[in-house]
């Protein structure tokens, strides 16, 4: 009890604190001519979608919590009669807090390694399930913006539970191609060589796809090549294509599986040589491929990534992740690609491998987005309760928003990034729900800009089943990592989440409304888990 009243007392101390910092952006934002509505009136569409725009601008502040709610700081039980149970119940945000804020994430390495598990007969562990990268591996329909940066959508809909909805968040990047040509590329590629990667399904797709890729790259981009085992090993130094091809494919096709997994020393040496290499005007990127399964050598991610904390800081050079295998650890290059400003996919595949790439690494030599940081401000007059669904590794301190020197994520062209939250309003609301504020550095000046979107109550009163088929994707997506998760005492339980049947039942629909292999792909995986009883 006593630890309770003073973890409750430290909340309504923090709401205090966010409720000023946030009056003071009100009164700054009027200082600096800012016409943004907070009224609260509804729009006639019930929501705000806004470009992103050229020049920086504060947008709408979040709504200033108060401070010590009704007078408890209770807030939480809301409208709930007397009795009723709420499976829900767990680590949403309670008043006064109506501020969340984090880091924008591209990772889909957790879906595609759910896939992967399923096919192969089991449940995936619930440790390895990230919600936000299940609902991130989808296509969605969000307007662009004409140049760097982001447009924001907030959209939502009800769920079957009753005063429970779910509110997307959608940000989206300028497509590759309104830009004209991206910079050079100069890529390292730290190749995991163990004698685990002999699996069927790892090295082997590797390089196959890594000589697809070369052949693919322009002239003036450059590779260099190091692989790791008990040691690591620089095979070729930092190469331009032009006329190198060769040496490349001779590297590649040489590579075969040795000994022990030594994966802190091929991200040392292969900063290492990608600082040796290093192209002013390029796209500087280490490219780790393992199964991350470190049994030698330094296996922390934090003391691997200390090891070369220079290299990143100063000459900006990204970690993009792929994951190989059966046997994978997650949590290890996950928290590698988080700590490395990059991100992680997964392979399963020669598809897949192909897609990684030829495809979606390209799409990442390219930068629109630096330090991206989303910042949902709910109104406290309509919304009793949210909760951001996954993003746990990618939360920022409210406070940070603004700090430009606290690291957000790196968002290239032709991406979106979608945030989901579960939201309980109050009885019979009406008016805003929330605003949407994304906050990025230019790749180019550092120049920070901000672009945001408006919700009201009358854009989620639509039935969930009944909303837009992207909409129903992204919940479908949800509702099945929510599923997997089911078992770890950490996560809480979504509102109004259908059996894995009804859940398949409603995938298949949507890939015959969508006409989207990979949502063919999700019915498929959600049939395979709810047939595994493990």
């Amino acid at each position: 009890m006593e630890r309770t009243r003073i973890h409750r007392t430290r909340r309504r101390l923090r709401g205090t604190l966010v409720a000023l910092t946030a009056a003071s952006g009100l009164l700054l934002a009027g200082c600096s001519g800012d016409s943004g509505d907070s009224s609260g009136s509804s729009k006639a569409d019930g929501l705000q979608n806004s470009g992103g725009g050229s020049g920086y601008a504060p947008g709408p502040a979040p709504a200033p919590a108060p401070a010590d709610g009704d007078g408890s700081g209770e807030q939480r039980d809301g409208n709930r009669s007397e009795g009723e149970q709420d499976d829900t119940e767990g680590e949403f945000a309670p008043s006064p807090d109506y501020l969340s804020t984090f880091a924008l994430d591209v990772d889909t390495a957790s879906y595609g390694y759910a896939r992967r598990t399923l096919a192969d007969g089991h449940r995936p562990d619930p440790s390895t399930v990230r919600p936000e990268e299940f609902v991130n591996s989808f296509r969605q329909d969000y307007e662009r913006p004409d140049g760097n940066g982001f447009s924001v959508t907030v959209d939502g809909a009800r769920t079957d539970r009753e005063n429970w909805s779910l509110v997307r968040v959608g940000l989206a990047t300028r497509t590759a191609e309104q830009k004209g040509e991206r910079p050079p590329a100069a890529l390292t590629f730290v190749i995991d060589i163990s004698g685990s990667m002999a699996e069927p399904g790892r090295l082997d797709l590797a390089k196959d796809s890594l000589g697809v890729m070369t052949d693919r790259l322009r002239d003036d981009d450059s590779v260099a090549i190091v692989t790791f085992s008990d040691e690591a090993e620089t095979v070729l130094p930092m190469t331009r294509l032009d006329d190198h091809r060769d040496r490349v494919h001779h590297a590649i096709d040489a590579l075969e599986p040795t000994e022990s997994t030594n994966l802190g020393a091929g991200v040392r040496t292969g900063y290492a040589t990608a600082v040796e290499g290093l192209r002013e005007g390029a796209t500087n990127r280490v490219v780790l491929v393992s199964d991350a399964l470190a049994n030698t050598g330094d296996t922390d991610a934090d003391s691997i990534l200390d090891r070369i904390s220079d290299a990143r800081r100063e000459h900006g050079i990204t970690l993009f992740g792929v994951g190989v295998g059966s046997d994978y650890g997650d949590a290890l290059m996950e928290n590698l690609a988080d700590k490395g400003d990059g991100n992680t996919t997964y392979v399963s595949n020669e598809t897949d491998a192909r897609k990684v790439f030829c495809e979606q690494l390209p799409r990442n030599l390219d930068l629109t987005a630096r330090d991206a940081k989303a910042q949902v401000a709910f109104d406290p007059e309509t919304v009793a309760e949210f909760r951001l669904i996954g993003y746990d590794n990618r939360r920022v301190a409210d406070d940070d928003f603004r700090n430009d020197r606290v690291d957000g994520g790196e968002v290239g062209p032709g991406h979106t990034v979608t945030a989901l939250y579960a939201v309980r309003t109050k009885q019979s609301t009406s008016g805003h729900l929330a605003t949407a504020t994304v906050r990025w550095l230019d790749p180019e000046t550092r120049e920070p800009h901000e672009e945001s979107g408006q919700l009201e109550s009358s854009a989620v009163a639509k039935p969930l089943w009944d909303a837009a088929p992207r909409l129903q994707v992204t919940a479908v997506a949800a509702y099945f990592a929510d599923a997997l998760r089911r078992g770890d005492s950490d996560w809480t339980n979504l509102p109004g989440a259908p059996t894995l049947n009804e859940l398949a039942n409603k995938a298949e629909d949507l890939a015959d409304t969508t006409e989207d292999k990979a949502v063919t792909q999700l019915a498929e995986a959600i049939t395979q888990a709810s047939s595994y009883n493990d």
